[in-house]
């Protein structure tokens, strides 16, 4: 398979994460976790989405791992880089496996219980594709601006996963985490996306 293959798979893959990651977070995820019994109850097909959601994102990130590979694999951190992304999806399968029991329980702190292992499993996979995303931003090297907001996004969710479990009072400080996260993040990844989809691998 050619450069520009490869390319274009990633960049596809990169964009069906992005969109699915947001429905399952932000519609499904965040909506169980304030109305807990409700959504259970009243919109079941709802979480099943959210849950069929997260898992396209793993299976689309293992794509994206390798076709990355695949494309940088001359440079000598392409296999390290990965490795920590394939650690990241495999956590997150994990993660993914404490949600259906949601759709048996009864009690909002059941619930609620299940949706917080899914967080803290979620946000340990989260440390290691901070890891990625520094390595891939000394990877990919141009443009300079992506790889520059990928290392920083990268250094955001270690930080933030560090922060969840340093800080006892993290939520005083949830805003403006989720901003340092979320914005490096959303410019640089979805520009590296971008970039692959309409540049990447025709050198």
């Amino acid at each position: 398979m050619n450069p520009r293959h490869l390319s274009r798979i990633a960049g596809i893959s990169y964009v069906i994460i992005f969109f699915a990651a947001i429905f399952a977070n932000f519609f499904v995820l965040e909506k169980l976790l304030e109305t807990p019994v409700e959504t259970v109850r009243q919109d079941q097909v709802m979480v099943r989405l959210g849950i069929l959601a997260f898992l396209l994102t793993v299976v689309f990130d293992v794509i994206v791992a390798w076709a990355l590979y695949e494309l940088y694999k001359k440079h000598p951190l392409s296999g390290l880089s990965t490795s920590f992304r394939m650690m990241h999806a495999a956590i997150m399968g994990v993660a993914i496996f404490a949600l259906p029991m949601a759709l048996t329980s009864t009690t909002e702190s059941e619930i609620l219980a299940i949706a917080d292992t899914f967080n803290i499993i979620w946000l340990i996979g989260l440390f290691f594709f901070g890891i990625h995303l520094i390595l891939l931003g000394r990877i990919v090297k141009t443009p300079r601006i992506i790889a520059f907001f990928l290392m920083v996004a990268g250094v955001m969710y270690m930080m933030d996963t560090t922060a969840h479990f340093l800080l006892a009072d993290y939520n005083s400080y949830k805003t403006l985490f989720l901003a340092l996260v979320a914005i490096p993040s959303i410019v640089g990844e979805m520009s590296f996306a971008v970039w692959l989809l309409l540049k990447g691998g025709r050198n």
